[in-house]
């Protein structure tokens, strides 16, 4: 084969190499594929199947020579790498030197430059040698009664009020119809019926609920309230309205009585079996957090580990994600205090750190991955596929088509599962030891090394408080493209699930 492939080059993680390609090459690479398209060509005048080379190639000689070029780089760029056995980082760069037109006329040889980065070649360190501390909390009873009796007051029910204490108060529920008007003029969404509306929940515009104290069934009045000037329709802010109301009904909150009863209507057999249900849930609440906690600690202790050259286009990648994060929060003035004054030199030099950070733990993640044989299966790629898809309603299926066929968004979806495999793997190898904290210090906020971004600390060396932008920009796993994780979820106060929300309108915060 006519093909010259020379290295000019190879410093650092850069690689250049010259590739020429004659013109003979690529002419008898034409030919042939003309004489395998022209028994299938139809065209008028002529019988299927006889139309002559010599007019295909007079016809689509050009367009077919566009197509050998195209696949001639192809294979000549993957050649050149498998012969000198790269591992590229990012796609390879070609520059092309030949006058394109002349190639395609067939009068000049293909002549271009590939310059690829390579991934640096190091050596991860053995994960048995990594001691980690897990810290861990067990929730106390009181946390379970806590968030039952959350739980009752979701699920609450309300009762119409009679007799003298029929008029509503702070907590109950006021059944009304309304009309909204501005200048006299009703506006779209500010009408509704059978609106039920806990006074004091903060569900309607500010002003709105305090005027229905002391309304009864029946009642007809007319609130008057001010839009808030950052309310989300356009044609609202700031204005003044008046809503024509009518009370149909004031109901107090009925008392919850936590029994067994209670259990059956959110759907368990029996009290006993919902604190069960309720602690496992608040203890997965808080496995997560540790899980996080314990992450964090060694994707530090990776960081601090390891100091090897970084290809210099993937930092630029990454940065380039976390940049026009920053960027767009500049421009929404929502730039956190800390970063407010700094120059904008002050800024990149900070969120490339950043950047460099998460590439090199996705590359020690990867060869981890490499080095122990991990792979994300396909059956659990169409599992993940499946289960984002399932969270688009009635695009489910669409959706899963989407993720099915198409490579950038598989990637997405298998990098996180493949760096948890990784992180798991590791974390049944190294020394973990658990600690048990209190739910303060399980919760507190994340923290990161000395000198973040710069000289690399040691495993034992005093953390300094995360800032918000960096935690913003890093995310919580803080891994690179290639085997990066999405955030893990941070625990919170356990929640019971709330209830539907009535409709929304135009009165609704």
């Amino acid at each position: 084969m006519s093909i010259q492939i020379v290295e000019k080059s190879g410093d650092g993680l850069s690689r250049v190499f010259g590739v020429i390609v004659s013109s003979q090459e690529l002419s008898q690479r034409a030919e042939a594929r003309i004489a395998e398209i022209s028994p299938r060509m139809q065209l008028k005048g002529f019988r299927p199947g006889k139309v002559p080379p010599s007019h295909v190639k007079r016809l689509y000689g050009k367009s077919i020579m566009g197509e050998v070029v195209e696949q001639t780089l192809t294979e000549s760029t993957q050649k050149a790498i498998d012969d000198a056995r790269l591992r590229p980082a990012t796609q390879p760069d070609l520059k092309m030197q030949s006058d394109m037109d002349k190639v395609l006329a067939g009068t000049e040889d293909l002549s271009y430059e590939i310059q690829v980065e390579v991934m640096p070649d190091f050596t991860p360190m053995n994960p048995s040698s990594i001691a980690l501390k897990r810290p861990v909390y067990a929730p106390a009873e009181e946390e379970v009664d806590e968030a039952l009796a959350e739980l009752a007051a979701q699920n609450r029910t309300y009762e119409s009020k009679t007799g003298k204490s029929a008029k509503a108060a702070d907590g109950d529920m006021a059944v009304i119809d309304f009309v909204g008007r501005i200048d006299g003029v009703a506006f779209d969404g500010g009408a509704a019926e059978d609106t039920q509306l806990v006074l004091g929940s903060g569900q309607f515009i500010p002003g709105f609920e305090d005027q229905l104290i002391g309304a009864k069934a029946g009642d007809a009045l007319t609130v008057k309230v001010t839009f808030p000037a950052d309310y989300g329709a356009e044609n609202l802010k700031g204005k003044d309205a008046e809503f024509e109301v009518t009370v149909k009904d004031v109901r107090a909150p009925a008392k919850a009585e936590l029994n067994d009863d209670f259990a059956k209507t959110v759907g368990l057999d029996s009290l006993d079996a919902l604190k069960a249900a309720m602690r496992a849930q608040i203890e997965q609440r808080y496995a997560a957090q540790s899980r996080f906690k314990l992450k964090r600690a060694l994707l530090d202790v990776l960081d601090a580990s390891h100091d090897f050259p970084l290809p210099p286009r993937m930092v630029e990648a990454e940065f380039s994600v976390i940049w026009g994060q920053v960027e767009s929060d500049r421009a929404k003035g929502e730039l956190p205090p800390e970063d407010a004054d700094k120059s904008e030199a002050q800024l990149r030099t900070e969120y490339r750190k950043i950047a460099e950070r998460r590439v090199r733990l996705g590359l020690v993640l990867a060869e981890m991955g490499r080095a122990h044989n991990v792979v994300v299966s396909d059956q659990e790629l169409t599992e993940a596929a499946r289960q984002e898809a399932m969270r688009y309603g009635p695009q489910a299926q669409e959706v899963f088509d989407y993720l099915r066929k198409t490579p950038a968004a598989q990637a997405q979806l298998r990098a996180p599962m493949y760096e948890d495999k990784v992180v798991d793997l590791v974390f049944g190898l190294a020394q973990v030891v658990d600690v048990a904290v209190t739910k303060d210090e399980l919760l507190a906020e994340d923290e990161l090394p000395e000198n973040y971004g710069g000289e690399h600390k040691t495993a034992e060396a005093k953390p300094a408080k995360k800032k918000a932008a960096k935690a913003k920009a890093e995310g919580a796993d803080e891994a690179s493209a290639e085997a990066a994780a999405e955030a893990e979820p941070k625990a919170a106060k356990p929640k019971a699930p709330a209830k539907p929300k009535a409709k929304k309108t135009e009165a609704a915060d």
